[in-house]
């Protein structure tokens, strides 16, 4: 079976178990409010389809690494659902805190909203993520149950920690891009490598092979946001759903922008000046690019998605999940620009 294959038999699965695990929000009185989360889940709405929705990428790693791991990839169906729903809720807030007005093409929640609404959407969010994991106790054990809940919640603090490092970062003049892995580590890597640790975890995996899931997880979550980072720069806005070149307009600390301060160039010079006009972004653009910050960031991407599969390869995954799993990592840590 090929990638495509797995995604064409799971994702309309995952989106079944998404809608179900929204279902306790869904009271009389809170039509409004329900009526929010399926719009950001990409359900209602104008625009509303596979494209509003997303990649369900979250969901996949998490199903592929139970199946690769030799489990019933259907019994870790309410963690696909826990973990999607968990980052979902910080993407809520991420739009918030980022004044992002668009995403995947379509008005953000605030911007539809505003700020107070789409925070407790935000919040509905994140409750509906830890209720839909009890459904484990059924689908898998009550062990199994207890140890996801502590790995979810223990996640969840860490991807607040990291988002709180990425917008303290946009108020010191340069952190250093050692300071930049440690915010990525909880911002994006955590929750990734949740995804895979949940997986082999639900498929009975303990000890060396458990732990090879999690780095392979942990490294992809790096090399996954290294590369949004290049995206952020340099990505197309009609793949986006957003405008270019948004990390230079918000003024965040992203590792081309880092490599570039470090660099202590014409960028850095430029940059250090205050605030990037709308007009000008795209020749700072073209200056990062000119000093190597575009070719390191990809360097680094395809690095760590290389340390990513040498990790997954010695977890010994079962030939055809192991295989699409491979294939997923790859394609997130070499996506087009």
């Amino acid at each position: 079976m090929t990638l495509n294959t797995y995604r064409n038999e799971m994702l309309p699965v995952v989106e079944e178990a998404l809608k179900a695990a929204t279902q306790p929000a869904n009271t009389p009185g809170q039509e409004v409010l329900y009526g929010m989360l399926s719009y950001h889940m990409g359900w209602e709405g104008l625009g509303a389809g596979p494209k509003a929705a997303g990649k369900r990428v979250r969901s996949m790693l998490l199903l592929l690494s139970c199946a690769a791991a030799g489990g019933n990839w259907r019994a870790a169906l309410p963690a696909a659902a826990a973990v999607e729903l968990l980052h979902n809720f910080s993407l809520i807030h991420d739009d918030i805190q980022d004044k992002s007005d668009l995403r995947r093409g379509r008005p953000t929640l605030w911007a539809l909203h505003g700020t107070a609404q789409a925070i407790n959407a935000g919040d509905a969010m994140f409750a509906l993520a830890h209720i839909s994991l009890e459904s484990l106790e059924e689908s898998a054990n009550q062990a199994i149950y207890a140890a996801a809940a502590k790995l979810l919640a223990r996640t969840s603090l860490q991807l607040t920690q990291g988002q709180y490092l990425d917008m303290a970062y946009e108020t010191v003049e340069n952190p250093g891009v050692e300071a930049y892995w440690p915010m990525i580590w909880g911002k994006t890597a955590v929750l990734i490598r949740a995804c895979t640790d949940l997986g082999a975890r639900i498929a009975g995996l303990t000890g060396r092979e458990l732990k090879a899931y999690m780095l392979f997880g942990e490294k992809l979550g790096l090399a996954y946001q290294v590369y949004d980072d290049l995206l952020g720069i340099w990505g197309d806005p009609d793949e986006m759903g957003k405008s270019a070149h948004t990390d230079l307009l918000s003024g965040k600390k992203s590792l081309p922008v880092l490599f570039g301060l470090e660099n202590k160039g014409r960028f850095a010079s430029r940059w250090q000046e205050g605030g990037i006009p709308e007009e000008q972004v795209a020749e700072f653009a073209s200056l990062l690019e000119e000093e190597g910050a575009q070719q390191y960031t990809r360097q680094k991407a395809a690095q760590l998605t290389e340390e990513a599969l040498e990790a997954l390869h010695a977890a010994n995954p079962l030939q055809t999940a192991g295989e699409a799993l491979m294939a997923l990592a790859q394609e997130l840590g070499h996506r087009s620009l």
